[in-house]
């Protein structure tokens, strides 16, 4: 009985996992291509291939294989390295940015050179 109860326990575990990195695949695709180049991280194409195939691993494999390991550790990557960077360069969601006037520049409002 307790053997089912950790399986039952583990597949819940795995399926918040598989979740979890579904929602950082989500967020990398939202992300605009120039803020990996300007964050110096892989490029945007490369980290959706790490995440999909992450994402598919924890899906479909039992986690205390391997590979959903690997892909684990590819969204633990994406959340604690690349994500902050990616906010920092696009200064928060990574979106246009809103609010602003159409004569703002990328530090401020442009001035002419005064």
């Amino acid at each position: 009985m307790l053997i089912f109860g950790f399986e039952n326990a583990l597949s819940w575990v795995q399926l918040a996992l598989a979740v979890y990195a579904a929602v950082m695949l989500i967020d990398a695709a939202l992300r605009p291509d120039d803020a990996y180049r300007a964050a110096d991280k892989q490029t945007k194409g490369m980290w959706l291939i790490f995440l999909v195939v992450a994402t598919a691993m924890l899906f479909l494999m039992p986690l205390l294989s391997f590979l959903p390991i690997i892909g684990l550790i590819a969204v633990i990557v994406y959340t604690v390295d690349v994500r902050p960077a990616l906010k920092q360069v696009s200064g928060g969601r990574g979106g246009p940015r809103r609010g602003g006037s159409s004569s703002d520049g990328p530090y401020g409002p442009y001035n002419g050179g005064r």
